[in-house]
Parts: C-alpha cells; structure tokens; sequence
C-alpha cells in the first residue's frame, strides 16, 4: 500500500476545479468568436439597423404577433436607412434583415447568462479565488461595455445617415478582440 501525500487529494479536487474553470472560459471564448463572426454577417448583410430601439432587459424576446411587427416594422420606417436605402421594402423583407440583428443580440443575451450563472455558481462555492474573481468581475463589465457600444455605434446610423460610424464599429470590434484576449490570458 503506497503512502497517503498530505494533500494530495485537495490538490487533485483543486486541479479539477481550474479545469472546469478553463472549459468554462474556453466556452465562453468560443461563444464570443461567434459572436464576432455573427456581428460581421450582420454587417455584410446590412442587417445591423434594422432594430431601432434598445431594450437591454426586456428585449429577449422577438415580435410575437402580427401586431408587434406592425409596430417594430413601423419605428424602422421612421430610421434613415428605411428612408434613404429601403423605402417601399415590405414586412417580409424587413423580417429577413431583422432576425439576424435580433440573433446578434440575443447570442449576447445569451454570452452574458452562459458567463453572470456559473460565475456566481462558482464564486458561492468558493472555485474562485479573490484575484481571479476581480478579473471576471472585470471581464463581465466588458461585456456590458460591449453591448452598450454596440447599441452606441448603431445609433449613429439612425439619425442622420443610414450607415453607422466606422470609428465606433472599429472600437466596437476592437473591444471585442480586447475581450477575447482578456478571456484567453484569464
């Protein structure tokens, strides 16, 4: 019979831990290379100002009926790019454009539960140490600073001219590329 290492057992259980911490990070890195790859379809595709409004916390869910698309089509009408680029489009082409937007923000929706759920799960367990969890602490404001320069960057395509600012989408992809290195050096 070989002989108990004192500890050996907590470092083994401590090992299994971090690996679920990384397969966790390494998921949530993989959700947000998606969702850059989801944010550039949305840009060839012109799809990006097709939502008007921003609902951060009650935009989960998409038109249900024939009259909230009536109403969504109707505050897109009132946008420069309706104006400028797609008058006369009619309900059904404006759900093609729409659902790719509204995936885009939905997968963000969804990046934020898939990060907020287990951090809390694992922080109430003890996983996380208190340096790590300032940084993911630190990493979840990114990602809300992510969303809202998102809805900032769109806003200046409904104003004045149908396209968005390019400094704001770059800063918007920059800070998506800051993330991602952020997660990964995590």
């Amino acid at each position: 019979k070989e002989p108990e290492v004192p500890g050996a057992a907590s470092r083994e259980v401590l090992a299994q831990r971090l690996n679920v911490l990384a397969y966790w990070l390494y998921l949530i890195t993989a959700m947000v290379v998606a969702m850059v790859v989801i944010g550039g379809l949305t840009r060839l595709t012109n799809s990006g100002l097709s939502m008007v409004e921003w609902r951060p916390l009650t935009g989960w869910l998409p038109p249900l009926s024939e009259l909230d698309w009536a109403l969504v089509f109707h505050k897109y009408k009132t946008s420069p790019e309706y104006r400028e680029i797609n008058v006369g489009m009619s309900l059904l082409e404006f759900k093609g454009i729409f659902w790719l937007e509204y995936f885009h923000r939905l997968w963000g929706r969804i990046i934020g539960l898939v990060f907020v759920i287990p951090f809390i799960i694992f922080a109430a367990c003890g996983w996380i140490s208190w340096h790590l969890g300032l940084r993911l602490l630190g990493l979840l404001i990114l990602g809300g600073l992510q969303g809202a320069l998102g809805w900032y960057m769109v806003q200046s395509g409904l104003i004045d001219i149908p396209h968005v600012s390019h400094f704001r989408l770059a800063a918007h992809l920059l800070l998506a590329i800051f993330i991602l290195g952020f997660i990964l050096w995590l």
